[in-house]
């Protein structure tokens, strides 16, 4: 077969069986923070995590499928809506998409989508709302985690503060388990955040070593609500402490000084959404 042209017409489904094809090379390269800001993209791995994508709008520029695919009624409704959107169909081999995705067992379907964040200036918060700001988080694992708890709660969206980790990075989409897609992400240098935080309306909260206050006896209730936590190593720094309207404090009774990230971030939106939270069939 000969080795398709690096940037094939849009819209067109391509069968491809070489590591060395530059098509598959690029995606490939998306592992890397450098190539996927180069590109504005990045790689979401399962059929289902590219259906929810599509649905939510999300560009995708590239549908990859096994070839054990073919005749899926769902992947293929997938490959006709990337090639009316205007994106490029693979069809790839086994070997081919096991060194896309750097696994042995790879999902059967992967999608190269368009990088997408929000500006700081269009969050404008309303009663009820739950924003989380994460300062310098440096885990994926725990940045994807976070972003899967706040869709689960139904907070608003993540903001992130200084130097993070990427959110578009292969390790954290697959922690969000799809999430990245419903759930906005901001970034902005720590400046630009305090700037904004200062005309922010609501109650501002984070936790703390040092907070006197339990964080089970604050009314979060009917007013927009900004978490502001700090990074795994240092919690958080005194800047940002500063700015908070209150410092609380999650209780401990062994022997552990402190809780993961992503844990008492969860810990932390399960109480200020409780209110909102029900059981479906109970009032």
């Amino acid at each position: 077969m000969n080795t398709p042209e690096r940037h094939p017409r849009v819209g067109q489904v391509k069968e491809v069986t070489s590591l060395a094809n530059p098509l598959v090379k690029d995606i490939k390269a998306l592992a890397l923070k450098k190539f996927r800001d180069q590109q504005n993209a990045f790689m979401a791995e399962g059929l289902k995590l590219v259906i929810d994508a599509l649905d939510l709008g999300w560009l995708i520029r590239t549908l990859v499928f096994a070839k054990a695919g073919r005749g899926n009624a769902a992947v293929e409704k997938a490959a006709a809506r990337t090639v009316a959107a205007g994106g490029t169909v693979l069809e790839v081999s086994e070997k081919v998409l096991s060194a896309i995705t750097r696994r042995d067992n790879p999902q059967m379907v992967v999608g190269v989508f368009a990088q997408k964040t929000m500006s700081l200036k269009d969050i404008r918060p309303t009663d009820g709302d739950v924003w989380v700001a994460l300062d310098r988080v440096r885990d994926p694992g725990n940045l994807g985690t976070v972003i899967r708890t706040v869709d689960a709660v139904g907070a608003r969206g993540v903001i992130l503060v200084g130097d993070t980790t990427d959110p578009f990075a292969v390790e954290t989409v697959r922690a969000t388990m799809g999430s990245i897609f419903a759930v906005p992400v901001a970034k902005a240098s720590l400046e630009a955040f305090l700037a904004w935080r200062g005309s922010f309306s609501g109650l501002v909260v984070g936790t703390h070593l040092k907070g006197a206050v339990d964080y089970r006896s604050v009314d979060f209730a009917g007013k927009p609500v900004l978490l502001v936590m700090g990074n795994e190593q240092q919690g958080l720094p005194e800047d940002l402490a500063a700015n908070c309207d209150r410092l609380l404090r999650i209780p401990q009774a062994g022997r552990a000084d402190s809780l993961n990230l992503a844990v008492a971030t969860g810990v932390m939106l399960y109480e200020i959404r409780r209110s909102a939270l029900k059981l479906e069939g109970r009032s």
